[in-house]
């Protein structure tokens, strides 16, 4: 029995970040279902390598099947995420915005809105929380630690919904990281690209000042 008392995770999106969540949360005895924009037969290797818990499908797949689920692609994408598949269920949103990639986004630049607001708009039945975007793809195998280390990593969070809150901090306590509630989705910039709290290693008493430093400049 996992700690959440879930048993699949989709992933929706499959790189670099997608994958190694995908395997931390094989070895910590979930099944996965995963998939990308280029469809299941590319991410071959990837189930193969992650062993019998695994298998590839497509996104709106990957929603349906997962108990909960991990939208983990790049932002100018996320209009391309499947809405009725998610509908009621806990969805991680890993991403932040690079404009490089995604091009500019007037709400963003401005702050009226953030990252994880937009996909909680896009996804109205869902519950969003913001994680996992603040810490590397290496970060997310190389720092993990059971609970109770001393100065173990700790990650921000951030939602809406105290209760999909919870069983993500469960999850991240679970696959090896302390979680820090940072507030609803209104307060996620805080710790996205170019904050104090973004791709640093904290520990839970380092994280509130962090998010505190934070300024949001338009």
């Amino acid at each position: 029995m996992t700690a959440t008392g879930l048993t699949t995770i989709g992933l929706v999106g499959s790189g670099h970040i997608g994958s190694q969540l995908a395997r931390l949360a094989v070895a910590h005895g979930y099944d996965v279902v995963v998939s990308n924009s280029r469809g299941p037969e590319t991410l071959a290797d990837l189930v193969a390598e992650l062993g019998p818990r695994a298998r590839a499908a497509t996104a709106a797949e990957a929603a349906e099947a997962g108990d909960l689920v991990v939208v983990t692609v790049p932002l100018k994408a996320y209009r391309d995420v499947p809405v009725e598949p998610l509908d009621g269920k806990i969805v991680i949103d890993t991403n932040n915005y690079y404009f490089e990639r995604d091009g500019r986004i007037p709400a963003l630049d401005e702050g009226t809105t953030t990252v994880s607001a937009m996909l909680q708009a896009h996804l109205p039945g869902s519950k969003v929380v913001k994680a996992f975007n603040n810490i590397t793809a290496a970060d997310l195998t190389d720092d993990a630690s059971v609970s109770g280390t001393p100065d173990r990593r700790a990650l921000p969070i951030a939602g809406d919904d105290d209760a999909a809150k919870t069983l993500v901090s469960t999850l991240l306590d679970e696959l090896g990281f302390d979680a820090v509630d940072a507030g609803p989705l209104a307060e996620s910039w805080r710790f996205e690209r170019d904050t104090p709290a973004y791709g640093v290693r904290m520990t839970a008493a380092d994280v509130p000042a962090r998010l505190a430093e934070a300024q949001r400049t338009a």
